[in-house]
């Protein structure tokens, strides 16, 4: 059954804008002007994934964003030490944790909790006691939502790549383990955020099937609509799915 809910909050990765910018070594386009622009046309947050070889966003970027963020900062990465050091410094609203190795592409892969349970409980205490929300990125399977709950983390984040991949040829079928994991989570008492490959397409089917989800993260599919539609109509575009 469709749940009537609050409006998902839409963050907006801003990782490609930053790879546009390295790529000729200036300041074109601004990422801080971008951001804050993002805001302005109703972004909900913004998320930024610095990674060790700082392909997109880089390191000294993080304190400039978080002078002018008005809404949710939101970080993604794996927490090394570096990592761990360089956002506690930065203090955003919510760190999303996530199993990259350093050589990764991108996150296709969640944590499994029961293996890192506690690696994954000491990190995010690290953060809790600074007062910034964690969040944990996971496959959708319930085995993993459990060892979440064990670790103390404030939501996860559903991986969201193989319900976009399976979308088309079956939507039904492609969201149901999503449908059983998130009820976990709220019984588990987690927050629920989602994110990865999800676009204009498949989006709001997503948002009117999982109960209890709070916000979306999307970068990639964001950024390549915005080339055809421009950057202000796409994010409503985005928010449009998420009513």
């Amino acid at each position: 059954m469709l749940q009537i809910l609050p409006m998902v909050k839409l963050s907006v990765n801003i990782n490609k804008v930053a790879l546009i910018r390295n790529s000729r070594g200036a300041n074109l386009p601004n990422l801080v002007k971008v951001a804050q622009d993002c805001e302005s046309f109703g972004a909900h947050g913004i998320t930024v994934h610095p990674r060790p070889d700082q392909r997109h966003i880089r390191f000294d970027d993080l304190p400039a964003l978080l002078a002018v963020i008005s809404t949710e900062f939101n970080i993604e990465g794996y927490p090394s030490a570096e990592f761990i050091q360089m956002v506690l410094k930065n203090k955003p609203t919510q760190v999303t944790l996530v199993p990259d190795g350093p050589d990764a592409l991108t996150s296709t892969e969640g944590w499994n909790t029961l293996n890192y349970e506690s690696f994954l409980r000491e990190t995010v205490s690290l953060f809790q006691e600074k007062g910034i929300r964690v969040s944990l990125f996971l496959n959708p399977d319930e085995k993993m939502v459990e060892g979440a709950q064990k670790t103390g983390t404030d939501r996860i984040e559903f991986y969201t790549g193989n319900y976009a991949l399976e979308y088309h040829s079956n939507a039904n079928k492609a969201i149901q383990p999503h449908i059983r994991a998130s009820n976990l989570a709220i019984a588990c008492g987690l927050g629920i955020n989602a994110g990865h490959d999800l676009n204009l397409d498949n989006l709001r089917f997503y948002a009117q099937h999982i109960e209890g989800l709070q916000e979306v993260s999307i970068g990639h599919a964001l950024i390549c609509d915005a080339l055809y539609y421009g950057l202000h109509n796409t994010i409503q575009m985005y928010l449009r799915q998420l009513k």
